[in-house]
């Protein structure tokens, strides 16, 4: 029973090894690279639209739509990172379909990169929106005492970001691992589509998690106007 694609080694030099989780992470990348090159590559302004254009639309703005209402009065700045962490581990879980295929998200090295994401971009966004100076200060706030608590806190939400994820990942491997030695071939099907349901839920909190931290660092200087959602084709 294998219950992390750190188990499948394809190849081995001394300490270098290459394992399933590397091998499934590069080649999930290169298929959503591929695919977004093909879906966007004849994209029309007109009325006459592709489904494809259709479905890329709807994805867009109801991930647009999300991030706004996170906080984030600009989806569209912030709509190329946290879109795309969704995707990756909406898709990596969706692939489960394909025999063999083990998710790298039931690594913890793939969630932990993840999360060290999420803990590189919260500042780098905090800083750009509200530049250095006002963005250290808020480590202190509302007193100088806050300060160790305050790092504390960023540093444990990234290791909660990536054990969370990692954990319900690898208990769904788990539970329907062990479902099928013990039961017909029927129940681990149903929970097979449970735990691709699973995973998409995974995938959505995980980016609103990241986007409620993105929103705490950017909050000190949001304009007050409306928020310009239209996202370009």
């Amino acid at each position: 029973m294998r219950l992390s694609p750190d188990e499948m080694i394809f190849w081995r030099d001394g300490f270098f090894k290459l394992n399933a989780t590397i091998v499934y992470t590069w080649a999930l990348m290169l298929a959503l690279t591929v695919g977004s090159m093909l879906v966007t590559r004849n994209l029309s302004l007109g009325l006459t639209r592709s489904r494809w254009q259709n479905l890329l639309e709807i994805i867009v703005t109801g991930i647009a739509k999300q991030i706004e209402d996170v906080g984030l009065r600009h989806p569209k700045k912030y709509l190329g990172f946290l879109g795309t962490l969704f995707l990756f581990v909406a898709s990596a879980n969706l692939c489960t379909i394909i025999p063999g295929y083990d998710p790298p998200t039931g690594s913890l090295s793939t969630t932990a990169a993840l999360a060290l994401c999420v803990f590189v971009a919260v500042p780098l966004f905090g800083i750009e929106e509200q530049g250095l100076g006002e963005y250290l200060k808020t480590y202190t706030e509302p007193t100088i005492i806050m300060l160790p608590f305050n790092i504390i806190s960023e540093l444990s939400r990234t290791l909660a970001l990536a054990v969370r994820l990692f954990g319900n990942m690898m208990s769904g491997a788990m539970i329907l691992a062990i479902l099928l030695t013990i039961t017909p071939f029927i129940f681990p099907i149903v929970m097979s589509a449970l735990g691709l349901l699973t995973g998409m839920v995974q995938a959505y909190i995980f980016t609103i998690l990241a986007a409620v931290y993105i929103a705490a660092a950017t909050r000190g200087r949001e304009p007050r106007g409306e928020a310009d959602t239209t996202i370009d084709a």
